[in-house]
């Protein structure tokens, strides 16, 4: 296991270097984010061809590509047109001088260290002895198709809300976003855990905990929630309607 590692490590510092060449050349590192689920097809593909093929991992492949190739596609057609998104605006000015070495290893490398980490479930899937699909894996691709129904109905949600919306700082409160501030990343949390699920009854499976966990972190900490709730703090619209509704887990709002 610790080869194939290795390999995708390798494999995937090539990525980061290609991404950051052409976020260069497009003098926009949002390029990233369309890279994020790309990247997983990327790892994907390269343990479809090197490793014998079973049922378990050919479900975790298809599960993660679909995801992967779902996102990006979505993400390629929302910045469409569109200028640089605010968070690497943001880091463009405060980076100054050091905005090229720093875009390098913070954006373009520290994102492949983390597709690294989210990868350790297809490796599990992709090494595991045992061809046959246990009951507990069931479970799982329930829990990610859960997962899913939120990322991709909340996604649609917000773009003809977008779209349609009367002023500039309208808040999306219908739909899914009415139970829950970010339904798609609550949607996303969830499909992964679904994934843990699925190669946890395998050997090692129980490694693979460590993905739906940076997912959670990342989301709930760190990227996701705190740096875009950051950007409607002066929305009065947005902070009523953060009194009244979850913030992760759905949930009926409060009156």
């Amino acid at each position: 296991m610790l080869d194939t590692i290795i390999y995708i490590a390798l494999l995937l510092f090539c990525y980061a270097c290609i991404g950051f060449v052409v976020g260069m050349l497009l003098k926009r590192n949002d390029v990233a984010d369309i890279g994020w689920g790309l990247g997983f097809i990327l790892i994907c593909a390269y343990v479809w061809i090197t490793q014998p093929i079973t049922p378990l991992s050919a479900l975790v492949y298809v599960l993660v590509t679909l995801w992967g190739l779902r996102l990006s596609l979505h993400i390629a057609l929302r910045s469409r047109g569109k200028a640089e998104d605010f968070r690497y605006r943001q880091w463009r000015e405060a980076w100054g001088r050091w905005f090229v070495l720093r875009s390098f290893l913070q954006v373009y490398v520290l994102q492949c260290c983390f597709m690294l980490i989210m990868s350790v479930p297809i490796i599990i899937a992709a090494k595991a002895s045992y061809s046959h699909i246990y009951p507990l894996s069931f479970a799982g691709v329930l829990l990610w198709l859960i997962g899913f129904f939120f990322e991709v109905v909340g996604d649609y949600q917000l773009s003809i809300f977008i779209k349609h919306k009367s002023r500039k700082d309208e808040v999306i409160q219908t739909g899914l976003w009415r139970y829950t501030r970010h339904p798609n990343y609550f949607g996303e949390v969830t499909l992964w855990w679904g994934v843990f699920f699925i190669v946890l009854p395998v050997q090692y499976g129980i490694w693979g905990i460590i993905s739906p966990i940076t997912i959670t972190y990342l989301l709930l900490y760190v990227s996701g929630i705190p740096m875009l709730e950051a950007k409607y703090t002066n929305n009065q619209e947005f902070q009523a309607y953060k009194k009244r509704t979850s913030a992760f887990l759905p949930w009926w709002p409060s009156a």
